[in-house]
């Protein structure tokens, strides 16, 4: 089944070049179904790709799922259009006005400030308050993961010496959860921070539990026990090239970057890098919508309680 968005998105070209199967609102309302409401918050600066990767394993499952894009209101976007962003983006202060299956609250180039110096922090404070109550999952990916655990659970960032950046395998630490339903006993994950959590604190908190960890990464999968909440450090979502962009990016603004590990054959930039986390991302992706959101989440969002 396809994921529900406006028509016009950009977005749309590309994923029905990939046989993503796109509905539109006009087709969606012609099906005697209720589809799962999943919100998007997304702050990534590469804001249209962001959203062709999530809409990408989003599409890959067998559910309509209607999606909301969502912007933060006090913040000045420099690589989005207003236009755009009016256009397809609905302010943040709609979510308070409805209740989701599932949201996702994306990465953000902020991640070396304080939260509280991010000027939309009091903002997405806000919506994740919300969230609490009024999305049945919630899935926080790389800074958003960070944010959520140092909002909801009081959990300090740690700053890395040098950006974590490369693919990094994970070991599961549990067979038995559905999220990991059908992953290998190792995984990769990309990964492009300079923070970290410590796994004492993490393991400090009764109501977390972490689902897989990595010699290098450190914790990298961490859920609430009630399954409302998902932590992810990394970025399952990225593109074969996107940490070979990102590298070239900083390479060519003369900053200080390294090769990313594990990514380029023979650890040569001018290569063309493989994909070892492809698979992983859609069955991630999957597991979450089936067994975390469309399984559990009430018919009736009315019926949604904390």
């Amino acid at each position: 089944m396809p994921i529900k968005i406006n028509a016009d998105l950009p977005a749309v070209n590309t994923l029905e070049q990939e046989n993503i199967f796109v509905m539109t609102e006009q087709r969606a309302e012609t099906q005697e179904i209720r589809p799962l409401k999943v919100a998007i918050v997304n702050l990534m600066p590469t804001r249209e790709i962001t959203e062709v990767q999530l809409l990408r394993l989003l599409g890959n499952t067998p559910l309509q799922i209607e999606i909301s894009l969502i912007r933060m209101e006090h913040h000045n976007y420099k690589h989005t259009g207003k236009e755009y962003l009016e256009k397809y983006y609905i302010p943040s202060s709609e979510i308070f006005k409805n209740k989701y299956d599932g949201m996702i609250i994306t990465g953000a180039p902020v991640e070396q400030l304080p939260f509280e110096k991010v000027d939309y922090w009091d903002e997405l404070c806000k919506i994740m308050d919300y969230a609490k109550k009024h999305v049945f999952s919630t899935l926080y990916l790389c800074w958003g993961a960070f944010a959520g655990l140092y909002h909801l659970h009081n959990i300090q960032k740690i700053p890395l010496e040098k950006k974590l950046f490369g693919i990094f395998q994970n070991k599961r630490t549990t067979m038995n959860d559905s999220l990991l339903r059908g992953m290998d006993d190792l995984f990769p994950i990309p990964q492009s921070r300079h923070t970290t959590v410590n796994e004492s604190d993490v393991l400090a908190r009764p109501e977390l539990t972490i689902l897989a960890k990595s010699n290098e990464a450190g914790v990298t999968l961490i859920k609430s026990n009630n399954d409302r909440e998902i932590f992810m450090t990394g970025h399952l979502e990225y593109d074969t090239n996107t940490l070979a962009n990102e590298y070239w990016r900083d390479k060519n603004k003369n900053l200080p970057i390294e090769l990313p590990k594990h990514y380029f054959e023979n650890d040569d930039s001018t290569s063309f890098p493989n994909s070892t986390w492809r698979s992983t991302a859609h069955l991630f992706f999957s597991n979450w919508i089936n067994y975390y959101v469309y399984q559990e989440t009430p018919y009736d969002l009315k019926n949604l309680e904390n």
